[in-house]
């Protein structure tokens, strides 16, 4: 599997490039924006992106990308703010990953990145994840689901509301429907993180909580996804009575 690292930190991209070696990953280094930006042929099967870019914002980079491409994107930067986590997701990213962290961790979320976005078949061996079929054998799968207004095709990857399309990461399509499963039934933090990204995800929960946070942008209710204090969330149609345990 071919990565591109777009990083300009010596420090940082060495030990990495180093480290991905070992799992079995090929890693091609961009210093700046416009490098990793420029067309050099071949196409990466994943991008790491690094926000802090000395020739442009990493934002931008991620918009480009996003644009003209659907390569898998995982940022990993110093900027642990959740305003630039929703942002960066909400611009397409499939996940972000906030220095410091762990070759493990980072090698955990490229497999759960590629699994979700169908890339799988380029992992190498060692690090092949599971088939989603029996990653998910225990979640019920309704190709087609209604809840109020929402409209959600597991076949096509679509959701609409009010009949117009949302336009959903691949990260956040599958949080939705796995909420949408069982909809109006808490799910634990855990359970979440377990079937949505990975059973053996190493690193911290607060991506859930980003991409929590950009669903509810995106569906235009923060009532949507219902926070359950100390367990979880659940999914419920906005003017569903909550209970006390229960803030949006």
């Amino acid at each position: 599997m071919r990565l591109l690292l777009i990083e300009d930190d010596d420090r940082i991209a060495g030990p990495l490039t180093e480290g991905l070696g070992r799992y079995g990953f090929t890693v091609d280094r961009a210093r700046t924006g416009a490098a990793g930006l420029a067309d050099t042929g071949e196409a990466p099967d994943l991008v790491l992106l690094d926000l802090g870019l000395p020739d442009m914002d990493g934002l931008d980079v991620c918009r480009t990308l996003r644009a003209r491409s659907a390569v898998p994107i995982i940022m990993i930067t110093a900027r642990g703010e959740e305003a630039d986590r929703v942002v960066g997701l909400e611009l397409g990213a499939d996940d972000y990953l906030a220095k410091p962290f762990g070759v493990r961790e980072l090698v955990a979320r490229i497999r759960a990145v590629t699994r979700r976005t169908g890339a799988q078949q380029a992992l190498p061996p060692a690090t092949q994840a599971p088939a989603p079929e029996a990653a998910h054998a225990s979640v019920p799968a309704v190709a087609a689901q209604q809840l109020g207004r929402l409209d959600i095709d597991r076949r096509t990857r679509q959701v609409r509301l009010q009949g117009r399309e949302i336009a959903l990461s691949p990260r956040e399509f599958d949080l939705l429907a796995y909420l949408a499963d069982d909809a109006g039934a808490v799910h634990s933090r855990q359970q979440i993180m377990d079937t949505v990204w990975d059973p053996h995800f190493f690193g911290p929960t607060k991506t859930l909580d980003a991409h929590v946070a950009a669903l509810r942008r995106k569906l235009g209710d923060p009532a949507w996804i219902i926070t359950v204090r100390g367990v979880g969330f659940r999914l419920t149609v906005p003017g569903e009575p909550a209970t006390a345990e229960e803030a949006s």
